[in-house]
């Protein structure tokens, strides 16, 4: 039987894969050694960390819902405005000593997978608080998102090879406006 939550869940993925697509177009703007690991990095960090957190969200239930909706806006900004701000000043910098970080490694990685996946996080706790059965809505939370970041390097990698630096800092300034609009999203709702 079909219920409520299986003809919604594909446009939430979508919606939810939005913020995955976007950082990953910003990320793609880099040049890598290894185009192929580095997208293997994003596309699987990206996606199990947005069926995760749905998966996380659910479990949590009402108890992690009345303790992190009063900030969890405020940590997506922190860390999305920090990565912004690293790709900015990466931007400005240049490729002059010859060093770019790889934004599919280390604590990068980490932030921009959390920053990205905490609306997965409302999206479980609005499931749990319905009664909803998970396994299905973070699987395919997850693979959409994946698929999303993969078009988004993509594209990202074709805009930084065209364009060069101009689009390094374009993408610095998407990932702080994402960061900006989930607060002013959460503070106007």
């Amino acid at each position: 039987m079909i219920t409520w939550t299986d003809l919604i869940i594909l446009p939430v993925a979508i919606s939810l894969g939005i913020d995955a697509f976007s950082v990953a177009l910003s990320a793609g703007i880099f040049p890598s050694d290894d185009e192929r690991r580095r997208t293997f990095r994003l596309v699987f960090h990206f996606g199990l960390f947005q069926g995760g957190m749905t998966l996380l969200g659910w479990l949590g239930g009402r108890t992690m819902e009345s303790l992190i909706a009063d900030f969890d806006h405020w940590i997506a900004l922190a860390l999305l405005t920090y990565v912004g701000g690293h790709m900015l000043h990466s931007a400005w910098r240049g490729d002059q000593d010859g060093y770019r970080q790889d934004p599919s490694r280390g604590i990068m990685l980490v932030l921009m997978s959390v920053g990205t996946s905490i609306d997965a996080l409302a999206v479980g706790l609005s499931l749990a608080l319905t009664g909803t059965h998970v396994l299905w809505p973070s699987l395919l939370i997850g693979v959409v998102a994946s698929a999303m970041t993969y078009v988004g390097l993509n594209l990202g990698y074709r805009l930084g090879m065209m364009f060069g630096r101009p689009v390094e800092f374009m993408g610095g300034l998407v990932l702080i406006g994402i960061g900006v609009q989930v607060v002013v999203s959460h503070l106007s709702a």
